[in-house]
């Protein structure tokens, strides 16, 4: 009950990133041949597979979020990080057999950290981006576990790397800095009230500039 009663605790912030997309997308698999599959061929089935169990494990989170009464979300939480974890252990499959597929290190990354494992989440959006430097989901996402670590001065730099290069994810990572410190300031949890009220004082500057902003960037459908 104190593990599941922390999860719980924590839920705002997991459920920040499940209604938008973890950053990888599922891969075409070729046509079957009768020829052995591939190692590449094996991690896109990974992959695939990973990918279905995020997408369950993300719309449990939902569905706890919206749930009336506290067991119920209790159990639906558990649920959902118990797929979590079967994703993971399909994104490490992938990884094994294509060590280059940098969509399956940031899905790693985003399993890892829903599970609250910061420091395993940010190796593996490291090894994303160092495939792939400009694979915004990891940054943002990344992001997102140094907030689970206080690790602010790393988001702000990813928040200024997104502003500059995806507003739309930095917009997303500013709406997760605001969940996390409105949770901060009911728990701080090992970080000191100056430094919380310094950081919330940044983020809000942000939101202001990126306000004021928003009017001069042209129309983006594209994400990444």
């Amino acid at each position: 009950m104190k593990k599941n009663a922390l999860l719980l605790a924590a839920l705002p912030l997991l459920l920040a990133g499940t209604v938008r997309a973890s950053g990888s997308s599922r891969p075409a698999m070729p046509m079957q041949t009768g020829a052995p599959a591939s190692p590449e061929d094996e991690a896109k089935e990974y992959l695939n597979d990973a990918i279905t169990r995020k997408e369950k494990a993300d719309k449990l989170e939902a569905e706890a979020l919206a749930a009336p009464d506290a067991p119920k979300r209790e159990k639906l939480l558990a649920k959902s990080q118990k797929e979590h974890e079967a994703s993971i252990k399909k994104y490490v499959k992938a990884t094994e057999k294509d060590p280059t597929l940098y969509g399956a290190w940031g899905g790693l990354g985003y399993a890892y950290r829903k599970t609250r494992r910061f420091d395993e989440a940010l190796a593996a959006y490291d090894k994303s981006l160092a495939l792939n430097p400009s694979y915004m989901p990891a940054v943002e996402y990344r992001a997102e576990a140094y907030l689970g670590l206080n690790r602010l001065e790393e988001v702000k730099a990813a928040y200024l790397t997104l502003f500059n290069s995806d507003r739309k994810r930095a917009d997303e990572l500013a709406a997760a800095i605001d969940t996390w410190v409105a949770g901060k300031k009911t728990d701080p949890s090992g970080l000191d009230a100056k430094t919380l009220d310094e950081f919330a004082t940044w983020a809000a500057q942000r939101k202001q500039i990126a306000g004021q902003t928003s009017s001069l960037l042209k129309p983006r459908d594209e994400r990444w």
